[in-house]
């Protein structure tokens, strides 16, 4: 049984109760009140066929047949001796079925449960404005479809995305008239032994109900709610994937400080920056002095004395800058020691991180407008024709049928063709904090493919950026808008439509990718962290024996015993050691290491080559867990 009961009214309902619905953790209910302006809206339409109104589908044929109008009876029934044939539909109720069982032609696999419990919720809630003309008896028995788990098999390709996702909602409308295909409890049926077995009637559809069952944007709206609803989670990992790279690197916080970002107060980028200096808070990697940082080399018997540390898989060293090479930069070796490690001497890093709120927060930027544009949609009335039955306030609204055009998905179409280029965005500057990361070019001292390899036999974690790269390259070439390509349908009554069902199918497949794309990013951040954290903490470790001559031997290039400049050499590397040794321990901030540690519980340091299929699927898989909220 279902702890939790989401009313619907039309009017109240939010991405997230959305979400808890496709996701099975709630069922619904209907609002008493919009009950009655259903049921008025339904005996106003009966009325006006009573009187013999020319009405859109209802009293006249769809689309193109919209000139044609309907009959009392079959015109078949009058050729010359035939007998009048017994019908148990009238042909405006024949009108209504037949749409359903003609439209229902999408192909390809079907959508997964949560997607079409999400059309279901959906479908209900506009329904329940009270200006469709469905009656409530009808508009029940899809709730119960709904709440008795009784699940559809919708297709996922055939919509247009307007009028409405036709195509795709007579799928759904098909199960009701006891046709079609369903889920139910796991197994795929026929729809009619799925109605059976959850207890359920097969329904005979009145007038129009057929039109407000399959004509709105339930398709396009569900996927694009739910695909929103993991892009927001994206999001925040994308920033924590970032957060823990700048650590990796013992980065720059400057460019992520408020004062910064108030002279350009984009929402995103502001948000952004805001989490990510969240994120490493209690960090003392970033914004470490130069001098600290030793670069890797690679591991040998003579490395280490002390026995833990011949345990490390990695050697540390540094360069000392002589005298003859500080010259016009005496203020900088002023502030910090004359030693080259694994820090560059420069003041900024590069684009993929200094750059990062302005392109974590412009795809923010992205999904915050189409989250507006979808919150609109979900307690809006999209299908046509509309019907206002009576005035229902003080400004008197004349009776009429209008036909109009809320069934067009431009407005959801365009704020996705916004969000599906911005994804691969998000995962391109991912992929280039990753590529940086094991690249011993751009690293910071770090090993080579973040691995030892002292025996050149390690490959390390660079085909992990091949893998990232080719998903950076998918999501780029799927990123063109289908909102920009009309196709005109229905012999050209329906000259110009939106497209909008495949760019938010489009957005939500993506979205996947990018959770790869980032999992990636957090598996080669999470190995950088460990050798980045490990090897300052054995330079900190040596220098706190007090051996100076210990570490001396940790520089490359040091003056031989004797020469002119061995004295200053060896008074300024008792000054490193004092630095290291005062230092407190090397770590990143917080949430940072928190995380970290959530990594390690899933795939372990990687200190020698191995099978990394594993990691990478329990990586992906665990990303895809937070999405679920798992």
């Amino acid at each position: 049984m279902h702890a939790k009961v989401i009313r619907l009214d039309g009017h109240s309902l939010s991405r997230a109760q959305l979400v808890e619905i496709a996701s099975g953790a709630a069922q619904v209910e209907l609002d008493p009140d919009q009950l009655d302006r259903v049921q008025r809206a339904a005996d106003f339409l009966s009325e006006k066929v009573r009187c013999g109104e020319p009405i859109y589908g209802v009293t006249t044929g769809f689309g193109s047949n919209a000139d044609k109008l309907l009959g009392s009876h079959r015109l078949r029934d009058e050729l010359p001796g035939r007998k009048a044939q017994a019908h148990s539909q009238t042909l405006l109720e024949e009108l209504q079925h037949n749409l359903i069982i003609t439209h229902a032609v999408c192909v390809g696999e079907p959508f997964e449960p949560r997607v079409v419990r999400a059309m279901l919720a959906i479908r209900i809630n506009t329904l329940m404005h009270g200006h469709s003309g469905i009656r409530v008896s009808t508009l029940q028995s899809l709730t119960d479809l709904l709440n008795r788990g009784v699940v559809p098999v919708v297709p996922k390709k055939g919509s247009v995305g307007a009028s409405g996702d036709l195509a795709p909602l007579s799928h759904l409308a098909l199960v009701l008239l006891g046709g079609g295909e369903a889920f139910f409890q796991g197994q795929r049926m026929p729809g009619a032994q799925a109605l059976e077995l959850a207890g359920l009637e097969p329904v005979k559809l009145s007038f129009k109900e057929g039109l407000a069952l399959n004509n709105g944007t339930a398709q396009m709206l569900a996927t694009a709610v739910l695909a929103l609803d993991r892009l927001g989670t994206l999001l925040d990992s994308a920033d924590l994937a970032a957060a823990m790279t700048l650590d990796a690197f013992a980065g720059r916080s400057g460019a992520l400080r408020e004062e910064v970002h108030a002279l350009r107060p984009h929402p995103g980028q502001v948000e952004t920056a805001r989490h990510v200096r969240e994120l490493l808070a209690g960090s003392t990697l970033v914004d470490i002095a130069y001098h600290l940082v030793p670069r890797f080399r690679g591991w040998s018997a003579q490395a280490w004395e002390d026995a833990q540390d011949q345990a490390l898989g990695f050697d540390i060293s540094w360069d000392w800058v002589p005298p003859s090479q500080r010259h016009g930069r005496e203020a900088f070796y002023s502030r910090f020691l004359p030693f080259k490690g694994g820090k560059k001497h420069q003041p900024q890093d590069a684009y993929c991180l200094r750059c990062m709120p302005q392109v974590h927060g412009a795809v923010r930027d992205a999904w915050a407008q189409a989250c507006r544009v979808i919150d609109i949609e979900l307690n809006a009335v999209t299908d046509n024709p509309l019907i206002f039955p009576v005035a229902q306030s003080a400004q008197v609204i004349e009776e009429q049928v209008i036909s109009a055009g809320h069934f067009h998905g431009m407005p959801l179409a365009l704020a996705m063709s916004y969000v599906k280029a911005a994804i691969p965005v998000l995962a391109s500057i991912s992929e280039r904090r990753l590529n940086k990361l094991v690249d011993p070019a751009t690293n910071d001292g770090l090993p080579a493919f973040l691995i030892g390899n002292e025996d050149a036999t390690d490959s390390g974690f660079m085909i992990v950026q091949y893998t990232a790269a080719a998903l950076v390259n998918d999501l780029a070439t799927r990123a063109h808008p289908a909102s920009v390509y009309s196709v005109p349908t229905s012999a050209n009554a329906e000259d110009h439509v939106s497209m909008g069902a495949n760019e938010a199918r489009h957005v939500l497949e993506m979205t996947e990718d990018l959770a790869h794309v980032i999992a990636l990013e957090l598996y080669t951040a999470a190995q950088a962290l460990d050798y980045r954290q490990d090897m300052l903490n054995a330079a900190r470790r040596l220098a706190c024996k007090g051996d100076w001559q210990a570490l001396a031997g940790k520089i490359s290039n040091a003056p031989e015993s004797g020469s002119p400049q061995r004295a200053q050499f060896e008074s300024e590397v008792r000054q490193l050691a004092q630095s290291l040794a005062q230092a407190a321990d090397f770590h990143a901030g917080a949430a940072v290491r928190a995380v970290h540690g959530q990594i390690r519980e899933q795939v372990q340091f990687m200190a020698r080559d191995r099978a990394m299929d594993g990691d990478v699927k329990t990586m992906c898989d665990w990303v895809l867990a937070r999405l679920a909220g798992a």
